[in-house]
């Protein structure tokens, strides 16, 4: 959604149907996809923040990015989470910012930028070095006096990641626990997905509700999807069953 209205229609139409949280990116991070200047993102995620931020109180806003500067602004313009793909690995100053504003922070695992992060898939110890990348990420969160109850913890399915590594991750989720903070997960219509189903990205929701439901499950505090309207179905039949007391 690359004009301001398309995106605020969008975001309109997830508000409508459900979503907690609207997370905005002016800088696509999957798989081998280019950088933009800190300028663009900032020029494409300014103006949805700002209309977003007058138009709705009760909704959380993210904004997606690495970069400090856009996160100074944004938080500026009202958003309340930075969303970090890197786990405040890229950028030495966007705790500060972030902490500056008390607002949360996501912290999620990567292995190097888009560009490169698909192209050395060989871990020694898989869940030791992830784990050991997330708790050096809250070793920075902390350090830039960020307080821990604001921070949320994401296992980064599909960035530097195999198949084999995003099934084990969904399936073994509940190790990340360790760390006694929320966690997000992201797997709508992601690659892993398509690979089992054989599908495009655009016909994957069904698949993307089966990884919601053992994400919860196993752990998982939110999700993040495409189809707010279906997933919130799932959401709930998932809570239920998982806070249901024991007989």
């Amino acid at each position: 959604f690359f004009s301001k209205d398309s995106a605020i229609r969008q975001a309109e139409r997830l508000i409508e149907e459900g979503a907690d949280i609207i997370d905005i990116g002016g800088e696509s991070t999957r798989p081998g996809a280019e950088e933009v200047s800190t300028e663009e993102e900032i020029k494409r995620v300014i103006p949805v923040v700002e209309t977003l931020r007058k138009r709705f109180d009760n909704i959380l806003i993210s904004v997606d990015t690495y970069k400090s500067e856009v996160a100074d602004v944004a938080l500026s313009a009202g958003a309340d989470i930075i969303n970090d793909i890197s786990g405040l690995h890229f950028d030495a100053n966007l705790g500060y910012v972030v902490s500056k504003y008390k607002a949360g922070l996501i912290l999620m695992h990567t292995r190097g930028k888009p560009t490169e992060m698909q192209k050395n898939l060989i871990y020694e110890d898989f869940m030791k070095e992830v784990l050991s990348y997330l708790r050096s990420s809250i070793d920075k969160a902390v350090s830039a006096g960020i307080s821990m109850d604001s921070l949320v913890l994401d296992p980064g399915i599909g960035f530097g990641k195999s198949y084999e590594h995003n099934l084990f991750i969904l399936k073994k989720l509940e190790e990340f626990r360790v760390f006694g903070l929320p966690l997000l997960i992201g797997t709508s219509r992601k690659s892993f997905i398509g690979k089992i189903l054989d599908k495009e990205a655009k016909d994957r929701d069904l698949g993307t509700l089966a990884t919601i439901a053992i994400a919860i499950q196993n752990g998982a505090n939110i999700v993040r999807v495409h189809n707010v309207a279906m997933a919130k179905d799932v959401v709930m039949v998932s809570d239920a069953i998982k806070m249901s007391d024991s007989l």
